[in-house]
């Protein structure tokens, strides 16, 4: 969610904040937000969360999110292009006041920690990640060296939103703190199917049993490595999905905050091993219709 969002997920009864999206203060307007706009935008969000936990996503523009104070060549297919993470390593200028503000407002007026977590969009492998982090210590190093306290603990985590994200899970995991698995884009690209396409919707649904394998994948790598493993996306908020989703293991569940109530009823009237049961018959399931069918009539 954006800024208002927060208070309003606190009153449904979320526990904190599994994606905090930083692009509202990027886009409608004529020049990049300062150090300083940014600092005060998180402070604020970072307040009312207290010490709930609270994942802020770096930027995630291009696609269908482009910035206009930028010049960019036309691309033929701008979700395979330079968006996300890509666009951030990119353009430095861009990135590291970000990750400034972030660090900045992850203490209170004491210099005690709140629980702000960093999350990178898009990461598509290893060598992105390993970049990524090494702005975020040079940025720390810069704080340090200025006297700016700062969480020296935060958590690093990224999306799994990439097929070939779940591919090298096992090795993203050794870098990273937790993985957060995007199911909207996850599902588009491991179905090539794009879901604001009419005709293809039915491929682009996150129920089809090649993205609940994906999702597997992913879990049982995060916890092989000891790092716990979210959800975010729409079908994080689908109460109808939550036996399957808690089944595979799912650590912590992000979505839109009327949604909470509803999921967390959900969860709350089931046992765990029937849970696991649920997720084994899903992934015997062949089509996207049979799972959605077998959840239906639980």
């Amino acid at each position: 969610g954006g800024p208002n969002d927060t208070r309003i997920a606190l009153e449904y009864g979320a526990e904190g904040v599994g994606l905090f999206r930083t692009e509202f203060m990027f886009l409608g307007r004529e020049t990049a937000p300062t150090e300083e706009e940014q600092y005060e935008a998180y402070r604020q969000v970072v307040r009312d969360m207290g010490k709930r936990p609270l994942i802020i996503r770096t930027l995630d523009v291009g696609g269908d999110k482009p910035l206009p104070y930028f010049e960019r060549d036309p691309e033929s297919n701008p979700f395979l292009g330079w968006r996300g993470i890509r666009f951030c390593l990119d353009h430095p200028e861009i990135f590291k006041p970000q990750l400034r503000a972030i660090l900045r407002a992850s203490v209170d007026e004491a210099g005690d920690p709140y629980s702000v977590k960093i999350m990178f969009p898009m990461i598509g492998c290893v060598a992105e990640l390993r970049a990524a982090k090494a702005v975020l210590a040079d940025v720390q190093a810069e704080l340090q060296a200025e006297g700016q306290p700062f969480d020296t603990e935060m958590e690093v985590g990224i999306m799994i939103e990439v097929p070939s994200a779940v591919a090298v899970a096992d090795q993203l995991a050794k870098e990273a703190d937790f993985f957060s698995i995007g199911t909207n884009d996850l599902t588009q690209y491991a179905m090539a199917a794009d879901r604001g396409n009419a005709k293809v919707a039915d491929l682009a649904n996150a129920l089809q049993p090649a993205v609940l394998r994906l999702v597997q994948q992913t879990v049982s790598a995060g916890h092989a490595a000891g790092i716990w493993v979210g959800m975010c996306g729409e079908l994080a908020g689908k109460a109808t999905a939550v036996p399957v989703l808690i089944g595979l293991g799912l650590d912590e569940l992000s979505m839109s905050a009327p949604a909470v109530p509803d999921v967390k009823e959900a969860i709350r009237r089931l046992k765990l091993a029937d849970a696991q049961r649920i997720a084994g018959d899903v992934l015997q399931l062949d089509t996207a219709q049979a799972v959605q069918t077998y959840l239906a009539n639980l």
